[in-house]
């Protein structure tokens, strides 16, 4: 079954005036999931006047009010995850185990920020004046600017949309053209559960939309998740705006065994790290950094587990690991194994193509010759892990930080004096201690550091930080 998919303006859902796109299933490529058309230059515009004309009216919508819809789709998405999860995997590639997991996380997140309405929302100061109190309230910032990936299609632009409208702001929201359908129910739930015309607005596009909605000067704030060559760019444009951003970029993440670490645990954490989701993750384990002494036994414990995960269609029971999004996806991926290949790395499992037809790429682990190659600094995206090895904990600390970005690790170890020590010393958002590098809770601060990310974290009480502004109020009594 194919599905039209609708760009959604100003509370009406229409086709786009731009070119045609088709969304296809990347496990069977011939098999068309969605198909639709971009939003013009003139739809983009329209969206963000429908953002602009209705921001006053739903900035003084009162909070429990705001929240009361944002539960409302909650509850939509939760009675459709089923549906939806199958949906998710035929466009995006997940197993439908965790398709559907998604799909309900976005529900979490989205009660997650409706609670928000029950939380203090300022602060009171003594003055130093008699009579006086002074007051830190928060407002809206406006119009939000969301432009989402495709590797989690509903949960990311879940946890970019509850907070920007729990806190009052509307939302021009572009997706990744590669997943549309899951973005057009996550619409589809939200304007279903009250949601007034022009509070949020869904347009189709691709570079040239997200540019259009990054300069426009009807949007106060830009947030972003992507890539990091695309994130950098949209730093420096809004920067040149004077525009507030938030970006969560890639990541290079590091897993670190350590000699006294438990190597059963470590190695299935790893491969979950490093598998699930086809390795499609920001945090994904993309880097390996064993301890000399126990080096060996622990590779050859990851390649035993990764060559034992199914590989195959997610919708049928019993697979482990899907296929990439798209055939570029496959083709970046299995070019970055062959170079590494190339320059010396040794191949401990996925050294055969997946056959048939689909964009999978077989779960793989390679066994670097070191820190030298394009591998330790290059994120492929995609369901391969390299390993080296370090002396002692120092070294192997050392190295998680030997990278350009900092966005997750994890550390596995049983001395809490070494775990302790990499909570100082790991350049990261999120560590992870003897847990694998992906995850994250919609109730904690989420992003990384160096070029994985930049502005405000996002996620739990730290997303009110960029979709609220303080005014700070000196409370004087009438003279």
């Amino acid at each position: 079954m194919t599905m039209d998919v609708l760009n959604l303006i100003d509370g009406r859902w229409a086709e786009g005036d731009g070119e045609e796109f088709a969304d296809t299933n990347p496990a069977r490529p011939g098999e068309v999931v969605a198909r639709g058309r971009f939003a013009s230059g003139s739809e983009v515009e329209r969206a963000v006047s429908a953002a602009r004309k209705a921001a006053p009216g739903w900035a003084a919508t009162p909070h429990h009010d705001r929240a009361a819809v944002l539960t409302a789709a909650a509850d939509l998405v939760d009675a459709e995850a089923d549906a939806w999860g199958a949906e998710l995997s035929r466009e995006e590639g997940k197993t439908l185990p965790e398709a559907v997991g998604e799909v309900r996380g976005a529900a979490r997140i989205l009660r997650y920020h409706a609670s928000e309405a029950d939380r203090e929302n300022g602060e009171v100061y003594a003055s130093p004046r008699p009579g006086e109190n002074v007051l830190v309230v928060r407002k809206p910032i406006g119009v939000a600017g969301l432009i989402t990936p495709f590797n989690f299609p509903i949960i990311i632009p879940a946890w970019k949309i509850g907070p920007a409208l729990s806190h009052g702001n509307t939302v021009v929201w572009k997706p990744s053209s590669l997943v549309p359908l899951l973005a057009y129910r996550l619409a589809q739930a939200l304007t279903a559960a009250g949601l007034p015309d022009g509070v949020l607005n869904l347009v189709y596009g691709e570079a040239v939309a997200g540019s259009a909605i990054v300069d426009h000067h009807g949007v106060d704030a830009v947030s972003f998740t992507g890539s990091t060559a695309v994130g950098r760019a949209v730093i420096a444009r809004c920067g040149e705006l004077g525009k507030p951003v938030q970006t969560e970029m890639g990541g290079k993440n590091a897993s670190v065994v350590l000699a006294d670490a438990d190597l059963d645990h470590a190695a299935e954490q790893v491969c979950l790290g490093a598998f699930r989701s086809t390795g499609q993750k920001c945090t994904a384990t993309s880097r390996l950094i064993a301890d000399s002494g126990v080096a060996d036994e622990l590779l050859e414990r990851v390649a035993e587990r990764a060559a034992r995960l199914v590989v195959g269609d997610p919708l049928k029971a019993g697979v482990d690991m899907g296929p990439l999004v798209s055939s570029a996806a496959r083709d970046r991926v299995t070019a970055g194994v062959t170079r590494a290949v190339g320059e010396g790395a040794r191949p401990l499992a996925g050294s055969e193509p997946h056959a048939g037809e689909g964009w999978f790429v077989p779960p793989t682990v390679l066994d670097l010759p070191g820190t030298g190659v394009d591998f330790w600094r290059t994120e492929l995206f995609g369901p391969v892990v390299g390993a080296v090895r370090a002396s002692g904990a120092e070294e192997a600390l050392r190295l998680a930080n030997l990278s350009d970005h900092g966005l997750s690790a994890a550390i596995f170890t049983r001395d809490l004096g070494v775990a302790l020590s990499a909570v100082d010393r790991v350049e990261v958002g999120v560590l992870h201690i003897n847990s694998e590098s992906a995850g994250t809770f919609p109730y904690v601060p989420f992003g990384g550091h160096k070029q994985s990310g930049f502005g405000p974290k996002e996620q739990g009480r730290a997303a009110r930080e960029f979709f609220t502004r303080t005014v700070t109020v000196y409370l004087g009594a009438p003279a």
